[in-house]
C-alpha cells in the first residue's frame, strides 16, 4: 500500500512538473498581454478578449471543483468510513476519498498552472496572495497521506490530527478564497456574480449540513426506540419508568 502510494505521488509530481515545462510561453505572454492593455491605471474596468475571459473561467471551474466539491467530499468519505462497521466498504470509502482528494489536487494545480502562465499575477490582491499560499501547502497534504504511520504506532495520533487539521484548514481557505476571486473578478469585470456565489453558497451549506449529520444521523434513528427498550423484560422481571416505580412501592406499603 505504502509502495503503491509512492508511485502514485511520483507520477502525479512528473506530471505536474511536465506540464509546467512543456507549456507554451507564447499563448501566455499574448493573454498576459491583453491583460495588461486592457487593465487601465486608473482601476476602469477590464475589456477581456474571449481567449481570456475562457481561460478566467476556467480557471475559476478549477478551483470550484477542487476546493469547492472534491475536497470536501473527500473530507466526508473518509467521516463516513469511521462510522462505518463493514470492512469492504470501509476500503471502498477509503479509496473513493484517496481518488478525490489526488484529483482535488491535480485540478487545483492545474488551476495555478493557467493563473501562472497566463495571468498578470503581481500579487496585489488577497486572492492571488491567498492562491499561492494555497499551492505551496496543498502539495504537503497528499505527501502526509500517503506517508501515513500504520496503527498501534505512538506517532499515529499525531500524524491523524495533523492530517486531519492540515485538510479542514486547506478546504475552508480554498472555499474562502473561490469567494474571494468571484468578488474579485465582478470588481474588473463589473459583470453581476450573485447567480455563482448563490450557488457556491447553497452547496457549501448542503455538505457542511451533510458531514454534520455523519455523526448525529444513528443517535436520531436510535432516539424512537428508547422508550420502547425501557419496558421490555429484563431476567424475567419488567422495568418500569421512575414514576411507576415509586406508585408501586406506595401500593405495597
Amino acid at each position: 500500500m505504502l509502495a503503491s502510494g509512492r508511485r502514485l505521488l511520483f507520477v502525479c509530481t512528473s506530471f505536474v512538473i511536465l506540464s509546467l515545462l512543456v507549456a507554451p510561453s507564447n499563448g501566455a505572454s499574448n493573454s498576459t498581454g491583453a491583460l495588461n492593455q486592457s487593465h487601465n491605471k486608473t482601476g476602469s474596468p477590464l475589456e477581456m478578449t474571449p481567449k481570456v475571459s475562457f481561460q478566467l473561467k476556467l480557471h475559476a471551474l478549477f478551483h470550484w471543483s477542487s476546493f469547492g466539491l472534491l475536497m470536501p467530499l473527500g473530507i466526508i468519505l473518509v467521516r463516513m468510513s469511521s462510522k462505518s462497521r463493514n470492512g469492504g466498504c470501509i476500503r471502498l470509502l477509503f479509496y473513493c476519498h484517496v481518488i478525490s482528494q489526488v484529483a482535488a489536487v491535480l485540478l487545483a494545480t492545474g488551476g495555478a498552472v493557467l493563473s501562472l502562465m497566463n495571468f498578470e499575477n503581481s500579487f496585489s490582491n488577497s486572492h492571488q496572495r491567498v492562491g499561492l499560499a494555497l499551492y505551496g501547502v496543498m502539495w504537503l497534504q497528499p505527501i502526509i497521506g500517503f506517508f501515513r504511520p500504520e496503527r498501534g504506532v505512538k506517532v499515529r495520533s499525531l500524524w491523524y490530527f495533523f492530517h486531519w487539521f492540515l485538510g479542514i484548514a486547506i478546504c475552508a481557505t480554498g472555499i474562502v478564497n473561490v469567494y474571494i476571486g468571484l468578488r474579485t473578478y465582478h470588481e474588473r469585470t463589473t459583470k453581476s456574480v450573485r447567480l455563482w456565489t448563490g450557488l457556491l453558497t447553497v452547496e457549501v451549506i448542503f455538505l457542511a449540513f451533510f458531514y454534520l449529520m455523519i455523526d448525529r444521523w444513528s443517535y436520531m434513528m436510535k432516539q424512537g426506540h428508547a422508550a420502547i427498550e425501557q419496558l421490555r423484560p429484563t431476567n424475567n422481571r419488567r422495568t418500569y419508568p421512575t414514576t411507576l416505580k415509586k406508585e408501586l412501592a406506595m401500593v405495597q406499603e
